[in-house]
């Protein structure tokens, strides 16, 4: 029997191989691309088990290491959770390609015919943690986009990782694309992630997704341009004139349904107005949701079954049945209170006024500003993106839920006949 050669390559082999696949996919037309996805989508599903299994084997890791409930759950794929990024990869599929796209235009007094195009930035590396979908998510995006990818996944979703990127390097094999389009560098460890922060010039654009430490120190330290994403200290503002239905579901729905992700609700702001009317049921149903109210006096004088809130709450992403609860006396007092503590993420207010309505979504400055619904919606998927690569909460380039577009570039075609500039 022959014996199996592994071919170990180095850090800067595998990222001269990105470089390379991101040429063919720079001019890859969009019926190949989609034939890719459709294909890691069906392999997905195929393949269920083995994700899983390597899955169970970085949950039991987690267990054993420590990881908190919520970091627990947003490791976990089961066969629901890969059902649904196989039918994202599909989504991502159906939408239309952004390279290419005109921009703008025009043609000159002297006749030169001017047009900005969507163009792949190249190769895009991603730090992450605990986060297997994003595997997925950034490939389809990056596949469908042009980009090649590189992968810096974290210790703790290793395994899943691995297998999730050699199904999605088998897919790419099998209708043509180079399989180095998509790659990890997760054994090289956390050098690898330094090394990815210095590999300006073999890197285009660098995007974490994840903690607000990790954020903080790739945005610090990367030598590569950083596209910011956001942690998400998320604010919902119940003002004087809330439907109190309204305000039940919606705060329960922010906070309850999935606590773990970065646009669940931490902290709660109400009206002094209405704190006697809605605080009662809005917290009711948080508390029989096994949520640990940390209020402020005003909200302890109305729900005793609430703990006292600290400075430090105010700033907390909780990622936990956990929330922050002020009463205030304006809505100009709770915009006061998210500019202070936010991170620009997400924020809704509650409310029948419209006045109110306008001025919040006119003076509130963050990436999504909502009225009158849940911040759970802000996500790539259901703004219809497919997918995400992340919501960024920064103001170049990209703000929000950030899909296709987000991950190309422009340039300016300039046609001529002939034309001197005099």
């Amino acid at each position: 029997m022959p014996e199996i050669v592994v071919t170990v390559r180095s850090f800067d082999e595998k990222l001269d191989a990105a470089r390379a696949a991101s040429l063919v996919l720079a001019t890859a037309n969009a019926a190949l691309k989609n034939r890719a996805l459709a294909s890691i989508a069906v392999a997905m599903v195929e393949h269920a088990d083995r994700i899983i299994l390597a899955n169970d084997l970085d949950l039991a890791n987690g267990r054993d290491n420590d990881l908190s409930v919520g970091v627990l759950d947003r490791l976990r794929l089961d066969a629901t959770r890969l059902a649904g990024l196989a039918d994202a990869v599909r989504l991502v599929a159906t939408l239309v390609d952004p390279v290419g796209e005109n921009v703008r235009g025009r043609t000159l007094d002297n006749g030169l015919r001017l047009s900005e195009v969507r163009v792949p930035f190249g190769v895009v590396g991603v730090i992450y943690e605990a986060r297997p979908n994003v595997t997925v998510d950034i490939a389809s995006l990056a596949l469908k986009s042009g980009n090649a990818v590189v992968l810096r996944g974290g210790s703790a979703a290793e395994n899943t990782n691995r297998e999730l990127v050699a199904i999605i390097q088998d897919s790419l094999r099998g209708v043509g694309l180079p399989a180095d389009a998509v790659q990890t560098i997760d054994e090289f460890g956390r050098d690898g992630a330094r090394q990815l922060m210095r590999a300006r010039g073999q890197v285009d654009v660098l995007i974490p997704r994840g903690s607000a430490a990790l954020i903080n120190t790739v945005v610090a330290e990367s030598k590569v341009p950083v596209i910011e994403t956001g942690a998400g200290v998320v604010h919902v503002f119940l003002d004087e004139s809330a439907d109190e239905a309204w305000a039940i579901d919606i705060v329960h729905n922010s906070k309850v349904q999935r606590p773990s992700v970065c646009n669940a609700l931490e902290t709660l702001l109400v009206h002094e107005g209405a704190a006697m009317r809605l605080l009662p049921p809005v917290l009711g149903a948080l508390r029989a949701s096994g949520v640990t109210i940390h209020g402020d006096e005003g909200t302890r004088a109305i729900f005793a079954d609430a703990v006292a809130a600290t400075d430090e709450d105010w700033a907390t992403e909780y990622m936990s049945l956990d929330i922050a609860v002020r009463v205030v006396g304006s809505l100009d007092e709770a915009m006061e209170h998210i500019r202070r503590y936010s991170t620009h993420h997400t924020e809704s207010i509650v409310t029948n006024d419209l006045g109110n309505a306008e001025r919040f979504l006119a003076e509130v400055d963050s990436a999504v500003v909502m009225v009158n619904t849940s911040t759970r919606f802000t996500d790539g998927g259901e703004f219809g993106f497919g997918a995400e690569v992340g919501i960024s909460t920064q103001k170049l380039h990209a703000r929000g839920p950030m899909g296709l577009s987000e991950l190309t570039s422009t340039k300016w075609i300039v046609r001529g006949t002939g034309q001197v500039r005099e």
